[in-house]
């Protein structure tokens, strides 16, 4: 394709992913961010091993683990109201480089920035992008009035995507009735190495360790009919948290008490993008396919998404972009489907269903755990990177 230049819309983790891999690559890079610096938001993230063989790749595993990257050692499941273990998906077993870390969200956006403007990237802050036209050359107009032009234009501008827009029309997302709150505390609990999933009637509750061990992440989900704002930044009033898991104890309570100004995410579901690209211009990560929070893929996919166009763009001929949708959508369809699934897993009310289902995973944990483990091999052990020049 002899790609010579890119715009990237937004600073996020694909589009920093996907800077750092054109620019590894012999491409002028110029990232467009509408904050007028990159700040510290959000809270913690799960890197499973597809995601991590991206940053691997992109040379970034050791800087990640000097930043205070925990490296997890299971996943384990607990009723809210009882004591012991549903289920621990060992992840010790996990091949030998199929690691998989936790991490604070501006840990890795930092660490990728870095990378980015070693590789030359430039950046320019405080850039709203108005409107996207494909093709020969891509345009960009921006709030101010003035165009950029480049020989392909990235649209990783998130779940309000502009770019989306242009190859796709709008698009209304529809409340899930479920909201999740967000929260990052000290870790006076002496929190294990692992992703704890409490679950509840209608509601659960992850937790796992960050820089090092000093903060737990929390994301607490709760299934309700009243509407809350699409998007992971709104704040919100602690004692509406603690309202909704009054019933949770033990370790739970404490974290949740722990918390003081969460921020509430409206859970909403917007299609898979019918078109990721047309006339020099592409879609990666939400702006092409949001996805629900429960197989924390959302930062995976967006990293394995980056990477794919990088190779393809840079190496693919003229049918590149093409060849990249058609190579991630069934993928990404797959891990969105999988996700939807698991929501109702975790929200079963006290009953013969729910006696049932935690029967199952305490059975298949205690009796055939590399079984249960080998279910996710083909989410885990899938690596975009193989093969490739880096």
């Amino acid at each position: 394709m002899g790609l010579n230049n890119a715009i990237v819309i937004g600073a996020g983790i694909g589009g920093l992913a996907a800077a750092c891999a054109l620019a590894r690559r012999g491409v002028a890079v110029t990232v467009l961010e509408q904050a007028p610096a990159i700040r510290e938001v959000g809270a913690g993230l799960q890197i499973s091993p597809n995601g991590l063989a991206v940053l691997r790749a992109l040379g970034l595993e050791k800087r990640l683990k000097a930043q205070g990257a925990v490296q997890g050692q299971a996943v384990v499941m607990q009723a809210f109201d009882k004591q012991g273990d549903v289920a621990r998906l060992d992840l010790t077993q996990l091949p030998a480089q199929q690691r998989y870390l936790f991490m604070h969200r501006a840990d890795l956006v930092d660490a990728l920035a870095r990378a980015a403007r070693e590789q030359n990237v430039s950046f320019e802050f405080g850039t709203q992008v108005e409107d996207v036209v494909a093709g020969d050359m891509p345009q960009l107009t921006l709030a101010d009035g003035s165009t950029r032009r480049a020989e392909l234009v990235v649209g990783a501008d998130g779940i309000h995507s502009r770019a989306r827009v242009a190859l796709n029309g709008a698009d209304a997302g529809f409340f899930t009735g479920q909201v999740a709150w967000r929260a990052a505390v000290p870790n006076t609990v002496g929190h294990a190495d692992v992703a704890m999933v409490t679950m509840g009637a209608g509601r659960h509750l992850v937790s796992y360790p960050l820089r090092g061990g000093a903060l737990v992440n929390l994301v607490a989900v709760e299934e309700r009919e009243t509407w809350a704002e699409e998007g992971w930044n709104h704040p919100d009033d602690a004692a509406n948290l603690r309202q909704a898991f009054a019933a949770f104890s033990g370790t739970a309570r404490a974290l949740i008490d722990a918390v003081e100004v969460p921020t509430l995410w409206g859970l909403h579901r917007h299609p898979v993008a019918a078109v990721w690209q047309r006339g020099g211009v592409a879609l990666l990560g939400d702006a092409a396919h949001p996805t629900l929070p429960f197989l924390a893929q959302g930062a995976n996919m967006a990293l394995e998404d980056a990477w794919v166009l990088a190779d393809h763009v840079t190496r693919g001929g003229t049918a590149a972009l093409e060849a990249y949708q058609a190579l991630r959508v069934p993928r990404v369809t797959r891990v969105i489907k999988v996700a939807e699934g698991n929501a109702w897993r975790y929200h079963l009310h006290p009953g013969p269903l729910r006696a049932l289902a935690h029967l199952g995973l305490r059975t298949g944990s205690r009796f055939a755990p590399r079984r249960m483990l080998g279910a996710f091999d083909w989410l885990y052990g899938h690596d975009v990177t193989a093969g490739a020049p880096r």
